[in-house]
């Protein structure tokens, strides 16, 4: 049967809703069924058993799937991973088994992972994708390599790794990568919001991976057109770009009991540039055609023309910063868009979605 979590992120220990079984009972209060905690050494630095068993315990109590995530798979990044290491008694390797084999002994098989993570920086280079040290090439080689190092322990435990649709890397990149590795150990986790960032039309890119995705992270797109090309923004699914009965169709033909996790945001909406007329950012995207860049324009136009008529945020309300409290509407609006296109889809009754 199809669910709606959330994703939960913990800082210091503690997400928005507080410690890891306080965040348990939020989420179940608000009438979610289940959460992907982004990674596991978060909740437990030194993945100690007894508290994981009372994690577990208190998820099936509450009736809440739960989803892992582990350690990035970027050989270029994992210094921006100490604990990880740490792990593995300075192997990255021996640490990302551990966390693998953790996952195993309570069940959590669907794994999260992704090769980059965002950086602060101007430009181009807020993506691994456009880092000056290693041509991207060389990032996909190495990721490859360690992908093929990590398959042995996860066809030992029967967990998959599943690759986030990551605003650094493509589903074409994906793809290659899960040929490469096998489908029974790589997956993908769909983060919809992101396809755009690398000049994906999100329907065309989701019907591409549809039969990997695994796992998933949902949020909607707005996209605007600015004078470096297009900027797209997160924003609560049902008010982007984002064809959803379209989108959910594709991937629960193949996986019709696939959990639906949404990722909220707070303060902020996330803005990421395409810098189209830029010709290292062109000839960094081998695989984009001319069609797919006029389509982004052309959802980026419509989006713009709803905003004018007052049906959807303008540029200035996307830039503006948010109160704390937004990361709970925009979870709450979305599950409600979600389980209403549910509703809707011919796949609800045959894997018993409630109506």
């Amino acid at each position: 049967m199809t669910r709606i979590g959330t994703d939960v992120k913990f800082i210091d220990g503690a997400t928005h809703f507080g410690g890891p079984l306080e965040t348990l009972r939020d989420v179940a209060a608000l009438g979610l069924e289940g959460v992907n905690v982004r990674t596991l050494d978060e909740i437990a630095p030194t993945l100690d058993r007894a508290f994981l068993t009372d994690f577990a315990q208190l998820a099936a109590e509450l009736e809440l799937y739960v989803e892992m995530g582990v350690g990035k798979v970027n050989p270029y990044m994992t210094a921006e991973l100490p604990r990880v290491r740490a792990l593995g008694d300075g192997s990255y390797l021996a640490g990302m088994e551990r966390l693998l084999t953790t996952c195993a002994e309570f069940g959590w098989t669907e794994t999260w992972t992704a090769v980059g993570g965002f950086k602060p920086y101007p430009g181009i280079f807020f993506t691994d994708r456009f880092r000056t040290d290693a041509a991207w090439e060389d990032q996909l080689a190495a990721i490859e390599r360690f992908l093929h190092r990590l398959a042995p322990v996860l066809r030992d435990t029967g967990v998959r790794l599943n690759l986030e649709t990551h605003e650094e890397i493509t589903t074409f990149e994906l793809l290659r990568l899960i040929e490469s590795v096998g489908d029974d150990v790589l997956g993908v986790c769909l983060d919809p919001a992101n396809l755009a960032v690398r000049a994906e039309v999100p329907l065309e890119a989701i019907a591409r991976i549809a039969p990997y995705v695994r796992t998933t992270q949902l949020r909607d797109a707005a996209l605007w057109r600015t004078d470096v090309g297009l900027s797209r923004f997160i924003a609560p699914c049902g008010e982007g770009v984002i064809d959803w009965p379209a989108a959910l169709g594709l991937v629960l033909e193949h996986h019709p009991a696939l959990n639906l996790t949404i990722e909220p945001i707070g303060r902020v909406r996330a803005e990421m540039a395409l810098h189209t007329s830029d010709p290292t950012w062109q000839a960094g995207h081998p695989d984009l055609t001319d069609a797919a860049l006029g389509e982004l324009f052309a959802l980026a136009e419509a989006y713009e023309a709803r905003a004018a008529r007052g049906e959807a945020e303008t540029l200035a309300q996307l830039r503006a910063l948010r109160p704390d409290a937004e990361l709970v509407s925009f979870l709450l609006a979305s599950a409600d868009h979600l389980r209403a296109v549910l509703a809707e889809l011919p796949v609800a009754a045959a894997v018993g979605i409630p109506n």
